[in-house]
């Protein structure tokens, strides 16, 4: 986001919440991609993930009271409230922040009252992680004003948590994790077990990455989302019984004939067998990256899509139709990123392909579900980080 967004929305925090001289500091959290590992990260699997130059931006001041206030420029609304905290059904976006705060005096840190802006040009309902940008920029933006020794990778967890206690939604570790400790050029492979990464920095010659954003809205927690975390569960559960062994769902390596012996449901063994197969996958892409073999990274990626889109059923007719296009097209590879039922389409293609595409796309969609379709493209970025103003 650029310097002028900037000064615009210092001139509007000072605007609302008056000028003190306390000094308004401002930070910036990414949006991210996950290039391959869906579904998995809150089952113990490995992920790919890298941060964008998409963003969520914050400004925070101390206030000298025990009252938190609070202005969303995407939704031109201001709160204000002070512990205890509870969720506000009328300002959804506040409880993002507040679980935060929470989150954060559970370690032990008395939390301040602050005033707070927040604006950002990550597309919501995107797959982006619009939410867990703003969770890890609270944090981060919280542990620098107050100087709490809180390290990037437990601004992550407090992000996660935030989430899964306070909004709702049981998202796994991964959007906060790679927001958090991201870096420009390079994604992480994540082990979303033991929170172990690496980095990994490869060179896509002549070939891009790209999003496609099919316009259809999502919130993942009116979505089926929690309900298919708890079928893998249920599942886990029903293997353990014969296969104790096993801690994650991610781990399991069973034969259909062993699998047939722990009594899932059609919807549990679907479930199953998108996590199991979304194991191989990522090796596959992780060593295909790093050795330029882009056509077998790009097979991976089409075979996740129709994984979560038959076997894990969290995609939608308009990102089937994208996908299933682009694949009669000839791009090397694509998938649904994000939660799912709607949002992204990731996009990996030969450069000199893209405007082939964007203009034979455009046009089926636009004739086949009415809507217009929008194309990003992006650079990888630094995680969380403050701006200085």
């Amino acid at each position: 986001m650029d310097s002028l967004i900037s000064k615009e929305n210092l001139n509007r925090f000072e605007s609302i919440f008056g000028k003190t001289t306390q000094p308004i500091r401002l930070f910036q959290a990414p949006a991210r991609i996950n290039i391959i590992g869906e579904h998995v990260d809150y089952l113990g699997g490995t992920v790919l993930p890298a941060a964008i130059n998409f963003a969520v931006q914050v400004y925070l001041r101390p206030n000298n009271t025990s009252n938190y206030k609070l202005h969303s420029v995407t939704y031109n609304q201001t709160v204000e409230f002070q512990k205890p905290l509870l969720p506000n059904p009328k300002a959804a976006w506040a409880d993002y922040t507040a679980g935060v705060i929470v989150e954060i005096e559970k370690k032990g840190h008395l939390v301040p009252g602050f005033d707070f802006l927040v604006d950002g040009n990550i597309p919501q309902g995107s797959g982006l992680s619009s939410s867990a940008a703003l969770e890890v920029a609270t944090a981060f933006a919280i542990k620098e004003t107050f100087s709490f020794p809180i390290s990037r990778e437990e601004v992550a967890v407090i992000g996660q948590k935030a989430e899964n206690l306070f909004v709702g939604t049981k998202c796994g570790i991964m959007d906060q994790f790679i927001i958090s400790v991201g870096k420009e050029n390079d994604c992480i492979s994540l082990n979303t077990d033991t929170l172990n990464y690496s980095y990994h920095h490869f060179d896509l010659g002549n070939y891009e990455f790209y999003l496609i954003n099919s316009n259809v809205k999502h919130s993942l927690k009116d979505s089926a989302y929690n309900k298919r975390r708890s079928e893998c569960e249920s599942a886990l559960l029903k293997i353990q019984t014969k296969y104790p062994n096993f801690t994650q769902l991610y781990e399991v390596n069973l034969s259909e004939e062993e699998l047939n012996h722990c009594h899932l449901t059609s919807e549990e063994s679907k479930r199953t067998k998108h996590v199991t197969s979304e194991r191989e996958r990522t090796k596959i892409v992780i060593t295909g990256l790093e050795s330029g073999n882009f056509i077998e990274v790009g097979s991976a990626l089409f075979h996740t899509h129709w994984s979560l889109s038959k076997d894990f059923e969290v995609s939608c007719p308009e990102t089937d139709f994208i996908v299933d296009s682009l694949q009669n097209l000839g791009v090397t590879g694509a998938r649904m990123i994000g939660g799912g039922f709607g949002g992204c389409v990731l996009v990996l293609d030969k450069k000199d392909h893209f405007s082939k595409i964007e203009e034979v796309l455009k046009k089926s969609y636009q004739q086949k579900f009415n809507l217009a379709l929008d194309f990003y493209k992006f650079q990888i970025s630094d995680g969380v980080k403050e701006i200085y103003i």
